[in-house]
């Protein structure tokens, strides 16, 4: 780009490329000089109406302004939390903060929140805070013990290694989805979610599509194609047998390990097995997003669009687009709402939009701003100082365990700002 110029619009851009080669040729014939300030007054005149057109969309201040407090509140949270731990929630009634050890699933959200407010602030101290966490979680790159390392290593050192790419950042990634892999059970065809007692129990939960995304990028790292395979099968056997007919989802199924049979059909988190929990139907849709992004096969684009319309045509979701914790909970309309599952879905729904037919992907993009704008209002977003540090309010964690109830959470902070990062790249 000439003279420092830079810009993110596609028009503005040519503009500025053909001002470029003038100016070349200018150095050669010095008589080309009026035709040279023509092409400063028009790249000039493309800029302010860039600048008109921001103007007129104020979600995107409010995203900004949102970035900005999020890195201030990120340092409140950063001077509550333990060096040798991560943020995983806080207690507005007591004013207890919890954090957690490195093992935790949500480990890498902090790490990856400040990432993404680094890229959109500039402040270094935010950077710097992820690189010291970044050292503290590098060990679970071996950890065999769970199926949450897409959670903690790419949503940290994925994030870490697309802004500043390193040798030792490629390494963690590609032993992390070297570990994901053992969990997976060709008889079954899944990544194995949680233990059991039973020795022939094979627990797969819903969220786990969301730890795909690694071993995608790792065959594209590699050239290995077995992470490839191992994504697609997961995914394949979780849209056959975890969905209902209206593509809402379970929660968690229970296979045979030894036939890929399914056993059970059931909850953990939500309300009762047959009905829907609001994140867990947040997490299909975002997974089934990505697998269409990274394979471009239409069954995935399908499943993201069905699941897209049992959340928004759901009688049981609000007008303002935050769910309640389950969409089939006893109580609604006085049921807790789960500001985590709205920003999942926002950020799916960004993503989505991209995808499909323009009908649809208005709709998409037209629920998607109606989240990010009330999750930004007062009565989600936290005041500057307050909420321990976090951003969102009102999040819901495990409630049938009487755990993390109406409490913030650290993902639903990274996937809310991931979800306003991917608006504003969508419409600038």
């Amino acid at each position: 780009m000439p003279i420092g110029l830079t810009n993110n619009n596609p028009k503005i851009a040519i503009e500025i490329a053909i001002f470029d080669r003038k100016l070349k040729l200018y150095m050669r014939a010095p008589a080309l000089v009026p035709f040279i300030l023509l092409s400063v007054i028009t790249i000039g005149n493309a800029c302010q109406a860039q600048k008109r057109s921001a103007s007129k969309n104020p979600l995107l201040q409010t995203i900004q302004t949102d970035f900005e407090d999020g890195a201030k509140q990120y340092k409140v949270l950063k001077a509550l939390t333990p060096a040798d731990s991560f943020p995983k929630t806080y207690y507005p009634k007591t004013g207890k903060s919890e954090s957690s050890k490195s093992g935790w699933w949500c480990s890498g959200f902090y790490p990856g929140t400040l990432l993404y407010l680094y890229e959109q602030t500039h402040d270094t101290a935010l950077y710097n805070e992820a690189v010291r966490k970044l050292s503290v979680l590098q060990k679970e790159q071996f950890n065999k013990g769970t199926h949450d390392l897409g959670f903690m290593m790419y949503c940290s050192f994925g994030n870490a290694n697309r802004i500043k790419p390193s040798a030792e950042y490629k390494e963690i990634l590609l032993n992390s989805a070297k570990s994901l892999s053992t969990r997976f059970n060709p008889t079954v065809g899944c990544i194995k979610s949680w233990d059991s007692k039973n020795p022939s129990d094979f627990l797969v939960i819903i969220d786990n599509m969301m730890n795909l995304e690694l071993l995608f990028e790792e065959t594209k790292a590699t050239g290995d194609s077995s992470y490839y395979k191992i994504a697609v099968t997961h995914a394949n056997t979780t849209m056959n047998n975890h969905f209902r007919p209206d593509f809402s989802s379970y929660h968690v199924l229970n296979y045979d390990m030894n036939t890929g049979a399914v056993k059970e059909k059931k909850t953990a988190q939500g309300f009762a097995n047959e009905s829907a929990w609001a994140r867990g139907q947040a997490w299909g849709l975002y997974g089934y997003t990505v697998c269409y992004r990274e394979t471009k096969d239409v069954r995935y684009l399908q499943q993201a669009q069905h699941i897209a319309e049992f959340i928004l045509k759901h009688p049981n979701l609000p007008a303002d687009k935050i769910p309640y914790w389950d969409f089939n909970a006893p109580d609604i309309p006085n049921a807790l709402r789960d500001a985590s599952a709205a920003a999942v879905m926002a950020a799916a729904l960004i993503e989505l939009s991209q995808y499909t037919k323009s009908k649809d992907a208005k709709e998409y993009r037209d629920v998607a701003e109606t989240i990010i704008k009330n999750l930004s209002a007062p009565g989600y977003k936290a005041a500057i100082g307050t909420n321990g540090g976090f951003i969102l309010q009102h999040g819901v964690g495990h409630k049938p365990a009487n755990s993390e109830e109406d409490v913030p959470l650290t993902y639903g902070d990274y996937y809310f700002i991931e979800a306003c990062k991917r608006y504003k790249e969508l419409v600038k």
